[in-house]
């Protein structure tokens, strides 16, 4: 269940809000959506894909883990990365629309949401405390990137780069799991692409990040390494 409310410091002067982690606060989640401005960070750590949706637009995530529910990077109460998304960390926060501008919504059914502890959103003195401050920035770059992202994924069908593929992982206790359903870019076809297609791209700035989503297929290994031995405790 979720409840949205519009953040204000009548109604949610004494509000705060858990910033550990850990799958009670639903940090358990297989991936996170993100956006071509947070690629760069994304690649270091996380593979980028992309999912299809019933009505055909694709949209980039960070994937976490290889099946519902299962966040090889979440370590009982750490996430065991020096990066953290920024849709993993805005919670319980996100950005809404009024006729004043963009205005923060806080979902008061999050289990983050306390009274008793964590980070305060509001000065006793009046005014918002530095978290929240920090908050509100990070939402302005989610909405940013987020609103240039179907024009960074119209460039890529332009040009056929997208792909579905499956990946055949034989793990060290005998198990096999064939993950599939997502899509990445074609890196044949990326290779064969002219200097007046690659021209345009850079020029919208749509080339780097698209390289960044290859550089982060990497990271599979790690993921299949983080599994196996996770696989190995419990047994």
């Amino acid at each position: 269940m979720t409840q949205h409310a519009l953040l204000n410091d009548k109604d949610h002067r004494d509000l705060r809000v858990i910033t550990r982690r850990g799958a009670a606060y639903g940090d358990d989640a297989m991936y996170t959506p993100t956006f071509p401005a947070e690629f760069r960070s994304i690649q270091a750590h996380f593979p980028i894909v992309f999912a299809k949706s019933r009505e055909g637009t694709f949209n980039p995530l960070a994937l976490f883990g290889f099946r519902d529910r299962q966040n090889l990077f979440l370590q009982g109460d750490r996430w065991d990365t020096l990066y953290l998304p920024m849709m993993v960390e805005r919670l319980p926060f996100l950005i809404g629309n009024s006729k004043a501008g963009k205005v923060i919504h806080i979902d008061l059914d999050s289990p983050r949401v306390s009274r008793t502890e964590g980070e305060l959103l509001f000065r006793e003195a009046g005014g918002n405390t530095e978290y929240l401050e920090r908050v509100g920035s990070m939402l302005a770059a989610i909405d940013e990137g987020m609103s240039a992202t179907p024009a960074f994924i119209a460039a890529l069908l332009e040009h056929d780069l997208l792909e579905s593929f499956a990946l055949d992982i034989d793990f060290n206790d005998g198990t096999q799991n064939r993950f599939a359903g997502f899509h990445t870019v074609q890196e044949e076809r990326l290779a064969q692409l002219g200097a007046e297609a690659l021209g345009k791209l850079n020029q919208s700035g749509f080339l780097l990040p698209i390289y960044m989503v290859v550089a982060s297929l990497s990271n599979f290994r790690g993921m299949i390494d983080r599994a196996n031995r996770l696989n190995a405790a419990d047994r």
